[in-house]
């Protein structure tokens, strides 16, 4: 795929909050590396990475692009994320095998709601991270306070190599920290040329100090460049460099620079930054999958000789080429016409064509090796989060974790003619987004769409008329109810019956234990434990049984939801050699979980959202008056900058439908506000009873 070893190639990622600048960033950044030779706008709806229709009519990205340009002799690949939250699966999947990150923030609004989000999801990967503080240029810009508000809020290891010429319409350019230099960038040349010159004598002390502050921080991160500190000998920039990398590769040191994506301010600066401080596939080192059969950890080494592993972080049907397998490469190499083994699914499967990627624009290649990022085409069977190796490599990667559903909608198809393109269509999107689900109603034959939000419906049911032609009837939207339990239970069930003049027979008996959600890991919703032996149930029938719990657990006893946070214990069961069959171990193990669920007081779970306002400080009050009066609990109230607070609460899904309308009456119009998916909670017994009234029609 490139002629660059791994040293060279830096798998990246843009995020932040919606409207810092991401895409404006990622589109300059194409341009001065000479992949393209226009740049777009988002406000125009010409951008390379915003591709759909939605994207360019909205200005906000709803789906990762990813692109590979060149920078100095080193391949970037850049994966561009949403930043709405609605879309938060995309940038979940990303970072999942992403090398580093770039989190842009803007000017004003500093350290914003999803930037905290995706900033912690970047945490839990422990990617290493640099910070661009964009937007320098508008009114109300402040670098020092966003550089606060990221060492307040997101990581103390956050210092800044740059600062900023004047501020507001009068940032004129850039200080760098390691060099002692200014830039200028002419806007003649829309930044493509600069100049460099003496740092302006107003700001030669502050630029000195800020400097001396960056010396201090990362000398620890490296011997050479702490005894010329300590010793006062003057330190080449290179050492300076040196030691930013190492920290940051370490996780230990987060650098911040400045500018302004629009006004073509710094970007140059910032390509050069990822080169120098950012990890290549190397730096990042080895990552851990298990032995499919023994289960013992299996080290995966980033090099093309070793056997092949990827991790198929994303599914897109194309209307051309059908359905693209996107995946990162992490050991060995894939070859057109390869067969390859996944193993989270047990099937063989081969490949047609590899696609290197440039936003939804496609290059066909012949390989992929260790370290690069590419589609493939001619699977069938894989999907997001699979691992896929070489045929001799019984390797498990971990799992991909996806944020539950919270929001529904009802949909049904205005003519007969339309129900077989609409439901292939939603299979094709719900293999796509793997936080769009489609259920069917038991009680109504409803076909019911779940997503993150309304705009993540409202998107789906646009793309249904735009790509299918397709404009279904649409229901109200509705919240995504589960069920759990609050105490124990055991039942036992006999399948007894006479099929063909033949018995059938089995016998099961289970324990059902409510869990608290720090109880499950690595994305699992409940736990089955088998404390029997072969003598009272033979092991040929251990796994049905095991299937059939987890496919009861879809069912619940109140509202026919989803049973979450519930151990299930076989404890006991009754078998005959002549008649005992899966199937009737299957029937009788549903029997007894259905039983045992509505004996252990079952309880209805509500979706609670974390919502941020931000608004000005004579609101303050009403604002919080409203969020009382819904259920909610403040969690924090703090200053955002001198006439601006931020609220931040837990809030049932339910209380908000049309809150738009109702903060901006209180407001005048002046809040902005972001909703963001928080945890399941049991609902009070008088909500409950309202619920079960609603929906059961009493």
């Amino acid at each position: 795929m490139t002629d660059f070893d791994l040293s060279t190639i830096r798998n990246i990622g843009i995020m932040a909050h919606i409207d810092a600048g991401k895409t404006t960033t990622t589109e300059r950044m194409l341009y001065y590396t000479g992949f393209l030779h226009k740049m777009g706008e988002v406000h125009d709806g010409n951008t390379f990475t915003d591709w759909m229709e939605q994207e360019r009519e909205r200005g906000i990205t709803i789906t990762s692009a990813t692109v590979t340009c060149y920078w100095k002799k080193h391949q970037i690949n850049i994966i561009d994320t949403p930043g709405h939250v609605d879309f938060t699966a995309e940038v979940e999947r990303a970072l999942r095998i992403l090398d580093g990150a770039i989190g842009i923030f803007c000017g004003v609004g500093g350290v914003e709601p999803q930037s905290e989000t995706v900033w912690h999801q970047a945490d839990r990967y422990k990617i290493p991270r640099m910070a661009f503080v964009n937007k320098l240029d508008r009114i109300g810009a402040d670098f020092e306070h966003v550089i606060e508000m990221i060492q307040d809020r997101l990581t103390k290891d956050a210092l800044p190599i740059q600062l900023p010429i004047g501020k507001e319409d009068k940032f004129l350019g850039i200080i760098d920290l390691i060099s002692m230099q200014a830039y200028y960038f002419d806007s003649n040349t829309l930044g493509f040329t600069f100049r460099t010159e003496a740092i302006p004598k107003d700001l030669l002390g502050q630029s000195e100090q800020a400097r001396e502050l960056l010396i201090e921080a990362v000398s620890e991160y490296d011997d050479d460049l702490l005894s010329h500190y300590v010793e006062g000998i003057d330190i080449p920039d290179a050492l300076v460099r040196k030691a930013i990398r190492k920290g940051t590769i370490t996780n230990q040191f987060v650098p911040v620079m400045c500018g302004s994506s629009l006004k073509n301010i710094g970007v140059q600066l910032l390509l050069d930054a990822i080169n120098d401080f950012l990890p290549s596939p190397l730096d990042r080192g080895s990552v851990i999958g298990y032995d499919k059969i023994t289960h013992k950890e299996i080290e995966v080494f980033p090099d093309s000789n070793e056997k092949f592993a990827a991790l198929a972080f994303k599914v897109q049907i194309d209307k051309y080429v059908g359905k693209l397998i996107y995946v990162r490469v992490y050991s060995g190499s894939i070859k057109k016409g390869d067969m390859f083994w996944n193993h989270t699914n047990d099937k063989k499967e081969r490949v047609a064509r590899i696609l290197q990627m440039h936003s939804n624009k496609k290059n066909d290649i012949d390989e992929l090796h260790a370290g690069d990022i590419g589609a493939l085409v001619g699977p069938k069977f894989t999907a997001t989060g699979d691992t896929i190796t070489s045929p001799d490599l019984p390797l498990l990667l971990s799992k991909m974790n996806f944020p539950d559903s919270v929001i529904s909608i009802a949909i049904e198809p205005k003519t007969k003619a339309d129900l077989e393109i609409l439901n292939d269509a939603l299979s094709k999107f719900e293999e796509e987004d793997p936080t769009f689900h489609v259920n069917q109603d038991k009680d109504t034959g409803q076909t019911l769409l779940s997503g993150m939000g309304e705009l993540h419906l409202e998107i789906i049911i646009d793309r249904l008329f735009r790509e299918f032609n397709v404009k279904p009837n649409v229901g109200n939207p509705q919240v995504a109810y589960k069920e759990t339990i609050t105490s124990n239970a055991v039942a036992e069930e006999q399948f007894v019956r006479e099929l063909n003049g033949k018995g059938t027979f089995a016998g099961v008996k289970i324990s059902v234990t409510p869990l608290r959600e720090n109880q499950l890991k690595d994305g699992k919703r409940n736990l089955f434990d088998n404390l029997i032996d072969s003598t009272i149930i033979p092991e040929e029938f251990w796994t049905a049984i095991e299937e059939s719990v987890f496919n009861a657990l879809n069912d619940g006893p109140l509202i026919n939801s989803t049973v979450e946070r519930v151990k299930v214990s076989l404890i006991g069961g009754l078998y005959n050699p002549v008649d005992s069959t899966e199937a009737s171990f299957r029937i009788a193990t549903a029997m007894a979980v259905g039983k045992a669920l509505r004996g252990a007081n079952p309880a209805i779970m509500e979706p609670i959202m974390l919502l941020t306002v931000i608004t000005p400080e004579e609101f303050v009050g009403d604002v919080i008056s409203d969020i009382n009066s819904k259920r909610g609990k403040i969690d924090i109230i703090r200053i955002q900058n001198e006439h601006v607070q931020e609220i931040v609460a837990e809030v049932p899904m339910s209380e908000l439908f049309g809150y738009a309308t109702r903060v901006r009456s209180i407001s005048q119009g002046r809040v902005v506000y972001t909703l963001e998916f928080k945890k399941y909670e049991v609902v009070p017994p008088a909500i409950q009873t309202n619920i079960l009234k609603r929906i059961r029609g009493y």
